[in-house]
């Protein structure tokens, strides 16, 4: 079965990676399903777990008899008197018939131990999909910041070129044209830093995908793409509207929340855990059955039964086992046995096992409780976030539009001769800043979005099905006809 995963795992890669070479380009699902299908970690942890499942499977042979097949052969050989060779043959079987279920219970603590786990592998593959497309995500920024960085410097050299024919005609003074050259070499720097970031970036995001090289990443930073919540109206949403929707979120997350059902999960596991140790003073009872042939010589004639019942009852205090049985040997003889053992104090600290577990059990059930009251908090807060990033986006995209219109004003000043070519230069600075805080803004529009989908436990775009849900539930059947 591990190998298998293996394979499989090795096959969907190379699906992916021969498709992804064959167009040279990349999505963001690509990317998510490339990182995750070339996971080293995430790959040894789903073969350790399938190793565990195939354990618990066989799991299942303690509801069986066990089967014991024994084969002896006594020689004697005496001095005095006459020897004797004995042949014995015998199988046994002892099956469990009553433990007070807890092997049903020890087995469903296994289950929950690997449920658990894989929704861990569950998370953990989301989490590796995630930093994929965060990643893609900063590539499309950091390329979108140096292309404007970039603009810009082709404008400042333009520029400074025309102060430089200025200063040799005596429009402009030499001090304007050392100042020019300082912010035209601090251009540069930054751009020269942008590129050795950037590099870096697509290496790391390379290395996460298991690839020696990026392919053409053809998805792209949208400026103009709004939240769920309409954009004209962004900043009008009432406080009720906003309440509202982070109720909604507080009660999606309560029930889908990662978290919360790990922290459920584990309050299964230790309600178990206590009832298991609670019936740990129930007596186990295990029924025996004995046959076997024996005789000198071959062909073996004589032969015998036995069955027996033994009854163990085992506590801190004491530990007492009672087996009896009774058998046949034919032609005429009976069997019989009654044995009893008992020991005192076999392991008195164990008693403190099951308030152990009932501390941790209401340890868990404290934390649970204040995570659920918490949740409404968290629910609010990210909620607020998200909309505080859409209003940052529309800031940012409202500044830059004025920075256009200021640096058209601007040119129009200098060519009255209001202002000198530095100031224009100054100005065109302030513009770069403001384009690169709206590229900015709207990835981290991005960022809260899916933040919030994660918290939600929601795919990525069900924001955007979930308040359209939340406004049509919020419709009155009036408004519905109209």
């Amino acid at each position: 079965m591990c190998k298998f995963i293996r394979l499989m795992n090795f096959i969907l890669y190379f699906v992916f990676a021969s498709s992804l070479f064959a167009n040279e380009t990349l999505t963001f699902s690509q990317a998510a399903n490339i990182a995750v299908t070339s996971s080293v970690d995430l790959r040894h942890s789903q073969s350790s777990l399938s190793l565990t499942e195939g354990a618990w499977r066989w799991g299942v042979r303690e509801y069986f008899p066990r089967l014991t097949i024994t084969a002896s052969e006594n020689d004697r050989l005496q001095q005095i008197g006459s020897d004797s060779f004995i042949k014995n043959y015998g199988v046994s079987l002892d099956q469990l018939v009553f433990n007070g279920g807890r092997t049903i219970m020890s087995r469903r603590l296994e289950r929950m131990e690997l449920d658990l786990t894989s929704s861990r592998l569950d998370r953990m593959a989301s989490d590796i999909a995630e930093a994929a497309i965060s990643a893609y995500r900063n590539v499309l920024s950091a390329r979108a910041i140096l292309e404007i960085r970039k603009s810009a410097l082709i404008i400042f050299e333009e520029q400074r070129m025309i102060l430089n024919e200025e200063v040799r005609l005596g429009l402009a003074l030499p001090v304007d044209l050392a100042n020019a050259d300082i912010n035209l070499a601090d251009a540069k720097l930054d751009i020269l830093s942008l590129q050795l970031d950037l590099t870096e970036m697509e290496r790391q995001f390379a290395e996460l995908l298991g690839l020696e090289h990026l392919p053409v990443l053809i998805e792209k930073v949208d400026i103009h793409r709004s939240s769920v919540f309409p954009a004209q109206t962004a900043f009008e949403k009432t406080a009720f509207e906003q309440t509202r929707f982070a109720s909604t979120a507080a009660a999606i997350a309560r029930e889908h929340n990662p978290d919360l059902i790990e922290a459920r999960f584990s309050i299964t596991k230790r309600e178990a855990e206590l009832k298991y140790l609670s019936n740990s003073w129930i007596p186990t009872l295990r029924m025996t059955g004995n046959f076997g042939i024996t005789g000198q010589r071959y062909p073996l004639t004589r032969y015998n039964w036995s069955l027996g019942l033994t009854v163990d009852l085992t506590n801190p205090w004491f530990q007492n086992r009672s087996a009896g049985q009774a058998g046949f040997e034919p032609p005429h003889d009976k069997t019989a046995m009654i044995q009893n053992s008992f020991t005192p104090l076999p392991d008195p600290a164990s008693r403190y096992g099951r308030k152990q577990a009932g501390l941790i059990l209401d340890i868990e059930q404290e934390k649970y409780s204040i995570a659920l009251e918490q949740i409404g908090r968290v629910a609010a807060n990210a909620v607020e976030n998200y909309v505080i990033a859409e209003q940052r986006r529309l800031l940012a995209l409202e500044a830059a539009a004025l920075g256009i219109e200021r640096y058209r004003i601007e040119e129009i000043r200098l060519t009255l001769g209001q202002i000198t070519r530095l100031k224009l230069m100054e100005v065109l600075i302030e513009q770069t800043q403001r384009e690169i805080a709206v590229v900015q803004a709207a990835t981290a529009l991005l960022e809260a979005e899916r933040e919030l989908e994660r918290f939600l436990d929601l795919e990525p775009g069900g924001l955007i099905i979930l308040a359209a849900n939340i406004e049509t539930t919020n419709i009155t059947p009036s408004q519905r006809r109209n």
